[in-house]
Order: structure tokens, then C-alpha cells, then sequence
């Protein structure tokens, strides 16, 4: 990353999650000087930051206390100024912030990400401002079809599993945070904004890609974006997302679930954290965001100060998460293959050992229009899992690269 800044004046701030990369290099965007914690240490991730933890405990997991360790660490540095939550910290952040001598937390206040990630509390908050949802309960169903369970405190589809699945009443005992939502139709979407002082300024929304993952069906995988929503849903969704902030005060860069099905819409959930989709704007429109949207995000929580209602967007962008389809070592020539290759992100460390269905790393490209961004995705996908099997160290079979020089996209 050469935006990387040299000079030691220049302030810190620490970036967390389970993958850091993205609020890294965002950081590094806005001029900062950045310490990335995450439980991966991709290339791309320590490219763009000068300080790196390790906070993993079990496989692809956050550890509470090598969290703690590391903000403790971080708030040593001169000029550190807070740090930022990324995914897979849902269950951490309450009981971090009320650590003492951590760095500031850059974020919304515990009291707001509460009001909308308690599902108790959102529900009856959206039955009070009249938003749509699917229906929801706190108490098992009788009959178990067409439900899925949730845990509150989870994220990227892993935490969603269709209650027909689970074991019997007399022998599941619900976890902490779960509750029952009724399956709906639509497409899976969803809004960026951010909030300030009570107001709210959309980025764009996007379509977020899932697989499926044995008894998992909505794991996480991709978005393409900025895409156009009919007139008359694109008012009520931000009537929806100023409602909420409103009456809740959240602060920064947040994101908004829902699903469409023709005319309908019905909120899903408040992501109160910065959302992978901010890749999506970046990369599709960079000239609106010359400073990274993670600036942004700072400026909201520190200063109360909203970015200018963006230009639509001419590009569209996707992201799609390549998971392994079986199990490799990482070899020095498919890390250097990828991390040469401006349409692969988080591209893992020579001698990393990735287990069938684990994730190896993120496609990105950039297009004139969301068809051919699914075409280039595809064509990229088809890369990269090639490179997997041929990409070897020396005295194996060499690293072939096809030539997809004809798919009209950009990076």
C-alpha cells in the first residue's frame, strides 16, 4: 500500500475484527498510520498497516482476551486516536468499551447498537415506527417450518439456521441472544449510511450474495453494488433508516438488512458497524470518496459531520468470497500470484494451512453494469480456483495464469 504515511506525527488508529483488511486500508486511504487486529494477518492487511495482533483463539474465531491485549498495546501509541469495530466483534464491543485504559472507541454508543441488536427491544421499536419486518418470536415455535433461529450477536449468515434443522424442543436449549424469525420471500439487500446527530445520509445500497454451508443457508458470501431500487422503496427504506436513527442516535457508518419481494419491503436488522460493502462505493465511485469512507465514519463519531449527499454512481462493483474446495498450503506462488493480481483482496500468507469450505481470499472487480459484474466475478472465481491447483512450489507443476484479458472489468 504506497498511501501508507511516513512521517511520526501522523495519528494511529486501531482497526478490529475477524478480517481487518478492509478498515485498514480504508484508514490508510484517509492518511492515518494504522494498527489492523484480526485473526487471518493477510499480506494485504499488513501491507496497509504498520502494526498488526493477532487476536484469533479457535479457528477463524475472536479471543476476548487477546483483543483486550492488543487495544491495550495500541493505546501506548503516540497520537493513537480510538479504534474502529469491523465484523465478528458483535459479542465484544459492550464489555470492551467499558475496559479502562483502552483507546476511545470510534463508534455508536453501547446504548445505541443495544436499542437496534436487542431483538426484543428492535422489534417493538419497529412495530412502534411502523417499519415492516418478518414476523418474530421469543419463544419456540410449535411448528418448527418455515422459522429460522437467530442469534442476535452473531453476523455474516453463520448465526441463521432454519429451525427444522435444530434438534428437537425437548433437547435444544436456545442460545443467548436467539430468537425466531418467520422465513420471508425477496431478495436479500441492503442499505450503507451514515448517521449523525439524529440524521442520516444514505451511501447506496447493494445485493448481498450468500451460499450455503451444510445446515447454514445464508452464510455470507459477496455484494454487488451501488444498484437502483424502485423510486417509490428507495423512499420508504430511507424513510425507514431515518426513522431509526432518529429515535435511536447512531452514529457513523452503519448498515441496514432487508428484504425486497416486488413492491415490499421488510427490515431485517441494524449492522452497527462499518459494512463490507463500503468496498462497493470506494471502488465504484473513488473519486467521492477521495479520503476512503472510513474518514467519513471519523468524522461522524468525533464531529458530528456528515459527507455531501453522493453522485449516483456510473461503475458498479462486486465482491465474492472464494471458499477453498478442499483442503491446501497456501504456496508461496498462488500469494504471489494473488497479491500481483488487483482483483484478489485478503490474500493469505505462504505456509498458511486452509481447510475445505474455510475462506482463502476476496474477489473484487469493477463494471459498467451489474451483469457484467457477475460475469467478471465468475470469470475471476474461475481464476482463482484454477491458480489453487496450479500454483506450486518450485519443482512442482508451475503457476499458469489464463488469460482473461477480454472481461471488460476494472479495479
Amino acid at each position: 500500500m504506497n498511501s501508507r504515511p511516513s512521517s511520526s506525527r501522523t495519528p494511529f488508529v486501531a482497526v478490529a475484527g475477524q478480517s481487518a483488511r478492509m478498515l485498514a486500508q480504508s484508514a490508510a486511504r484517509a492518511g492515518l498510520r494504522v494498527v489492523a487486529l484480526d485473526v487471518f494477518g493477510d499480506r494485504d492487511t499488513l501491507d496497509a498497516s504498520e502494526l498488526w495482533f493477532d487476536i484469533g483463539g479457535a479457528p477463524l474465531s475472536i479471543d476476548a482476551a487477546r483483543l483486550t491485549d492488543a487495544l491495550e498495546r495500541s493505546a501506548r501509541l503516540p497520537g493513537m486516536i480510538g479504534w474502529i469495530d469491523g465484523s465478528g466483534l458483535e459479542p465484544f464491543v459492550a464489555q470492551v468499551c467499558s475496559v479502562p485504559g483502552l483507546p476511545r472507541f470510534i463508534g455508536n454508543s453501547v446504548d445505541a447498537s443495544a436499542a437496534v441488536r436487542d431483538p426484543r427491544r428492535f422489534f417493538a421499536l419497529l412495530g412502534e415506527l411502523d417499519i415492516p419486518h418478518p414476523p418474530v418470536a421469543f419463544t419456540r415455535p410449535a411448528l418448527a417450518q418455515g422459522w429460522l433461529v437467530k442469534r442476535a450477536d452473531g453476523c455474516g449468515g453463520t448465526h441463521v439456521e432454519p429451525l427444522a434443522t435444530l434438534a428437537p424442543a425437548s433437547d435444544m436449549r436456545v442460545p443467548a441472544q436467539a430468537y425466531f424469525q418467520r422465513q420471508s420471500r425477496g431478495r436479500a439487500l441492503s442499505a450503507l449510511f451514515i448517521a449523525a446527530r439524529g440524521s442520516a445520509r444514505v451511501i447506496g445500497f447493494a445485493e448481498q450474495l450468500t451460499c450455503r454451508m451444510g445446515n447454514l443457508p445464508f452464510v455470507h458470501a459477496g455484494s454487488i453494488g451501488p444498484i437502483d431500487l424502485p423510486s417509490h422503496v428507495e423512499v420508504r427504506v430511507r424513510a425507514a433508516i431515518a426513522a431509526l436513527c432518529a429515535r435511536v442516535g447512531l452514529t457513523g457508518i452503519n448498515s441496514c438488512d432487508f428484504l425486497l419481494d416486488g413492491d415490499s419491503f421488510e427490515l431485517l436488522e441494524i449492522n452497527t458497524r462499518p459494512s463490507s460493502t463500503m468496498t462497493l462505493y470506494e471502488s465504484a465511485s473513488p473519486d467521492a470518496w477521495p479520503r476512503g469512507l472510513l474518514a467519513c465514519h471519523i468524522d461522524a463519531c468525533r464531529h458530528g459531520r456528515l459527507p455531501a449527499e453522493p453522485a449516483r454512481a456510473t461503475w458498479r462493483a462486486g465482491q465474492r468470497v472464494l471458499f477453498a474446495p478442499h483442503p491446501f498450503t497456501v504456496s508461496q506462488a498462488f500469494s504471489d500470484a494473488c497479491m500481483r493480481d488487483p482483483r484478489c483482496r485478503d490474500v493469505p500468507m505462504p505456509g498458511t494451512w486452509i481447510e475445505a469450505g474455510q475462506p482463502v481470499c476476496t474477489l473484487l472487480v469493477r463494471a459498467a453494469s451489474v451483469d457484467a459484474v457477475r460475469y467478471a466475478l465468475d470469470a475471476q472465481h474461475a481464476l482463482v480456483l484454477q491458480r489453487i491447483e496450479t500454483c506450486h512450489e518450485p519443482g512442482h507443476e508451475p503457476c499458469y495464469e489464463p488469460d482473461y484479458a477480454f472481461i471488460h472489468c476494472h479495479s
